[in-house]
């Protein structure tokens, strides 16, 4: 008996719920948080890594509408958890490429310690390097991005009903008193779901991808290896499990609960007169859309705000896609630690500004104008934070051959190349294994160093050194990045001769000491800009009739969708492979990019976030005119008919 009345307790539908929704948001968190290691993995660009990390919005947009329509005709708790369900199956779908596809094989892997194959080689030591493109193209490596999107796209699919009708569920069988509160905490949820999954993602790809199959003495690797890739597939797996284990409870609760404040039967009422209104029915709901749309459409404030929230939600997708691959790439930072401050820091002060919006509109009794003006505040303010992020950072670290640009030169053999030949050395195209020189100038591979031999760890048998590097002036150090020293692989009571040496991994960036700074302003403009949610949210309901408040939030998210979180990664996407140096290559085609000219990055990417707030900050200027015009319009009647009684 205990256990069937408390599926009978909204406030017991408010926990289970909560939880499933967290689940569900950790998912999305997770994926995005993970797509840089995905686009590595799999040889993506970033355009095709942005089409993934959007293509869960295809399957949303498409049945958000038929949703708003079911309302509460069905039997929404199991409609709630057939979603989950399915979410957790798409969840499940996209580890499936790390079980089928086999290993990741990352370049210059040596078999056995002390046979590297990055060394100097020779002609044919390079024609057999090419002879595994047949066994790459046979392995199918080329299937998981299609599974990867079928996946993205149910994802986005099982979501469709959860929050919908879970707020709905809530509203229809609360008090009126405790609907607030309980909506509240479901909004919280729903704004700490994907820090959740950022920091999941900071967990789980500081372990090696295939820590499963490889030994871990067979990885030279670390995590601020440029070749480094992560377990991203865990966080799947693990979201899957829990997404099961959520939706379990949410089956037990019957289509509609006791009335929370004791009206059980007035609501039912209410539900039936709801049900044999004409525009509930599926002809009179197809009937209404196009008049109810353009009614909405030619409210001019509510397209005002609705567009300038659209600027702010694509900063948000640039945002939470590729942030972490930025940090990364300019800071010199692991994949995971950059997720840990987006997950750690950024949203919280997101969740944080939110709140705090919310506090100032009740304490100064905010009306729409005063809304209104506070989101342009905010949005003023978010442009003057913004610009300094533009700023903060370094160019390139000199890359041999790479950067700055050198004259192209064509390898007889492997084509193109960076740089010219040292000596003999014919390197292989998809030779990928930064070495730094001690003359400070990184190159891609010891090969392109010129390197012939390694010096090896006594225990792990791991290179420590590379020498005897043609392409590297002898007895120098290094003038800029790190240092030799500050390399865990650097033995410095080596005697390395005559010729010039390296040490593996890269150079570094020059910026590190400015990672600081520039958390700390993406922080506060996160800030700042979470401060006008909740009152661009009052206008919305505001500025609508009673009647289309549901339509125009629906209306709301749909133009999320279909002008911000759809467009937008591809968008981002497309800007940042703009500024690749060096794309990698195997077997004849471009795979993800290997060095980026970091000063068009930061310029192009988080100019592009700029733009996005300027034109959020126009929308807004034009929303506080169109108010002082309304209230002109209103106020001028009142006007002549005292004039005229006078």
């Amino acid at each position: 008996m205990a256990a069937r009345s408390l599926f009978k307790n909204v406030k017991f539908f408010v926990l289970c719920h909560s939880a499933l929704q967290l689940s569900q948001l950790l998912v999305s968190g997770y994926m995005k948080s993970s797509i840089s290691t995905i686009e590595r993995r799999y040889g993506l660009s970033s355009q095709r890594a942005g089409l993934l990390a959007a293509f869960n919005e295809v399957g949303n947009t498409v049945l958000i509408v038929f949703v708003s329509f079911l309302g509460s005709r069905v039997h929404r708790p199991r409609f709630i958890a057939g979603g989950a369900v399915l979410a957790a199956m798409a969840s499940l779908l996209m580890t499936v490429p790390h079980f089928i596809y086999g290993p990741y094989e990352y370049t210059d892997r040596a078999s056995v310690p002390g046979n590297s194959t990055g060394l100097c080689q020779s002609d044919r030591t390079v024609s057999s390097s090419n002879q595994s493109c047949g066994e790459h193209e046979a392995s199918g490596h080329q299937g998981a991005y299609p599974l990867l999107l079928l996946g993205q796209l149910l994802l986005g699919i099982g979501a469709v009903p959860i929050q919908p009708f879970g707020i709905s569920y809530i509203d229809d069988f609360s008090s009126k008193r405790n609907s607030p509160l309980y909506l509240g905490i479901l909004l919280a949820v729903t704004s700490i779901g994907p820090a959740f999954g950022f920091m999941t993602s900071a967990l789980t790809l500081r372990i090696f991808v295939d820590f499963n199959t490889v030994d871990s003495d067979q990885v030279s690797l670390e995590p601020g290896d440029l070749r480094w890739v992560g377990a991203w597939w865990l966080g799947f797996l693990g979201a899957s499990c829990l997404l099961l284990l959520t939706a379990v409870p949410i089956m037990f609760f019957p289509k509609e609960l006791p009335q929370e404040d004791g009206t059980e039967v007035e609501a039912v009422d209410d539900w039936k007169r709801r049900q044999s209104c004409p525009e509930t029915t599926l002809l009179g709901f197809i009937r209404s859309f196009p008049r109810t749309a353009l009614r909405t459409l030619r409210t001019s404030v509510y397209l005002a705000v609705v567009l300038a929230q659209v600027c702010l939600a694509a900063v948000l997708s640039g945002l939470a896609t590729f942030m972490p691959k930025f940090m990364e790439r300019q800071f010199n930072q692991t994949t995971a630690f950059s997720n840990m401050m987006i997950g750690g820091v950024a949203l919280p002060f997101s969740i944080l500004g939110i709140v705090l919006g919310g506090v100032v509109m009740r304490r100064r009794a905010l009306a729409v104008i005063g809304a209104g003006r506070m989101c342009f505040v905010s949005v003023s303010l978010c442009v003057l934070t913004a610009v300094p992020l533009l700023l903060i950072g370094c160019s390139t670290q000199k890359v041999h051959g790479v950067y700055p640009r050198p004259e192209p030169l064509l390898n007889p053999l492997s084509g193109p190349v960076s740089g010219p030949p040292c000596g003999s050395c014919l390197c292989p195209e998809d030779s990928f294994n930064p070495v730094c020189g001690s003359d400070g100038v990184e190159f891609r591979s010891p090969c392109h160093a010129g390197c012939t031999s390694e010096e090896l760890h006594p225990q792990s048998g791991r290179t420590t050194n590379y020498t005897n590097c043609d392409c590297i002036s002898p007895h120098a150090l290094p003038t800029t990045g790190l240092s030799p020293e500050s390399s865990p692989s650097f033995s410095p009571d080596l005697s390395f001769g005559p010729e010039g040496w390296a040490f593996p991994g890269t150079c570094g960036s020059p910026c590190s000491h400015l990672f600081i700074l520039f958390m700390f302003f993406v922080a506060l403009t996160c800030f700042i800009a979470s401060f006008c949610h909740t009152p661009s949210y009052i206008i919305i309901l505001r500025s609508v009739p009673v009647e289309d408040k549901s339509f125009a939030v629906g209306l709301q998210y749909m133009f999320f969708r279909v002008l911000a979180f759809m467009p937008g990664p591809v968008l981002y996407g497309r800007v940042i492979d703009t500024t690749c140096l060096l794309w990698g290559r195997k077997c004849q085609r471009n795979t993800s990019c290997l060095y980026y000219d970091l000063d068009l990055f930061r310029h192009r990417f988080l100019g592009l976030q700029l733009v996005f707030f300027c034109s959020g900050w126009f929308c807004f200027l034009v929303l506080i005119l169109l108010q002082k015009r309304g209230q002109k319009q209103e106020a001028k009647p009142r006007y002549e008919l005292t004039h005229t009684e006078a």
